[in-house]
């Protein structure tokens, strides 16, 4: 009975993933192009490594800690972090799943925005130097990278990981807008 569920659940999945993904049009195409632009301009014009839309990740991120919490410490100290990747990977799953091409760019290219946010925190985790925003008891916030580091010994490394994880995120945010690109072209 199981088996017959995995295959039949297979099948629907091939289904899916080999359907036509949604057209995009030309007007469409050059807005997005010229959305995602003007936004790694920002980005890459910021010297404070805190863009406009880290407005939103900074509540998801904060949120991740109150949703993890409920599973332990370790959890509950990493749940920011994976919520802020968590929200637009669900998000992307369910644009690929629905063959949305911009929904899934999107979703895909804040994604990977979220590592540079990540990478900013991660790389100060020595020297503590943002200031830090937290829910419930200002006393018991601390820097989650900090701790992260510090617990599996890769506190000397912090900005080493960062950079990989910033270098990460720029591929990333880059390559969807080439894939969207792509996907416009052969639709």
């Amino acid at each position: 009975m199981q088996f017959e569920v995995l295959e039949s659940w297979k099948a629907e999945l091939s289904a899916v993933l080999k359907a036509n993904w949604q057209p995009v049009s030309q007007a469409a195409l050059i807005a997005w192009l010229v959305f995602y632009g003007l936004f790694l301009l920002h980005a890459l014009t910021n010297d404070s490594g805190f863009l406009l839309i880290d407005h939103v990740n900074l509540i998801v991120h904060e949120a991740g800690h109150l949703l993890f919490g409920w599973f332990g410490p370790t959890l509950g100290l990493w749940g920011g972090t994976l919520l802020e990747l968590l929200a637009p990977l669900a998000l992307a799953v369910y644009f690929v799943f629905h063959r949305h091409t911009t929904g899934a760019a999107f979703a895909s290219f804040f994604l990977f925005e979220n590592l540079l946010y990540i990478a900013t925190y991660m790389a100060d985790a020595r020297a503590q130097l943002l200031p830090l925003i937290t829910v419930g008891d200002p006393g018991a916030g601390a820097h989650d990278w900090f701790n992260i580091f510090a617990r599996l010994g890769l506190l000397q490394q912090d900005t080493l990981i960062a950079g990989v994880v910033r270098t990460a995120g720029w591929v990333g945010m880059l390559g969807t807008v080439a894939w969207l690109v792509r996907r416009a072209k052969a639709a």
